[in-house]
């Protein structure tokens, strides 16, 4: 009982947790609240919950605001972008609902914008965090990654469903809590998977390098 309430404990680590994504939603929210800093401030979230997933993430404050300064001009357009093709996807059901029975066009569309969408920006913030990169070529890797990853980027679609009903749509009680850490612990789901996927590719480009360095020293050699 005495280890449950250690410093080492797991409440203790639980409580700690908990209070790094309050601390981490709320700066997320203020940092978001001119609306087209909000692609900043989403890239300065994955820079923090990268690291959560990696154990190594320290304070909270201080980087985050280091991190949306630097992303502010790439992270503020690219978040601009997925505020248009949102809003275009919400468009585009609007005109499904009201086309009644010859709507199936709109739904195509409406299908087809959500998963080019979704695969264009769903790795594109943690990728922004991670590595320095243009914005097309983030988008674009965001996009690769995706399909190498297909059934775990399915996976991950429907988890993040969850939340949101979770979070947002079941009752005022959740509702609560969606507002205090909802948004931080999506940005943390996609970073579990991120992180794994980014980790792997980051091994095969190592190995490849070797591989190659390998081949041209035998070249060399002969």
């Amino acid at each position: 009982m005495g280890n449950l309430f250690s410093v080492d404990g797991g409440l203790y680590k639980f409580i700690s947790r908990l209070w790094d994504m309050v601390k981490l939603n709320f700066m997320w929210v203020l940092c978001s609240l001119p609306i087209v800093t909000m692609g900043a401030a989403t890239a300065a979230a994955f820079s923090i919950t990268l690291k959560m997933v990696d154990e190594e993430e320290g304070y909270i404050c201080g980087p985050f605001w280091k991190e949306f300064k630097a992303n502010l001009r790439q992270g503020s357009i690219m978040g601009v972008f997925l505020l248009v093709a949102s809003y275009a996807l919400y468009l585009d059901l609007q005109f499904f609902h009201a086309a009644g029975d010859n709507g199936f066009l709109f739904l195509g569309i409406f299908v087809i914008g959500l998963v080019l969408t979704f695969t264009h920006f769903i790795y594109a913030f943690p990728l922004l965090a991670r590595y320095e990169n243009s914005i097309v070529n983030t988008m674009r890797n965001s996009f690769r990654i995706s399909l190498k990853y297909w059934l775990k980027t399915i996976f991950l679609f429907f988890i993040l469903l969850l939340e949101y009903i979770i979070f947002f749509q079941v009752s005022w009680t959740l509702l609560f809590f969606g507002v205090l850490i909802g948004p931080a612990c999506i940005v943390l789901t996609i970073s579990g998977s991120a992180g794994q996927f980014f980790r792997n590719i980051e091994r095969e480009n190592e190995i490849r390098n070797q591989e190659s360095k390998m081949a041209k020293a035998s070249g060399r050699r002969s």
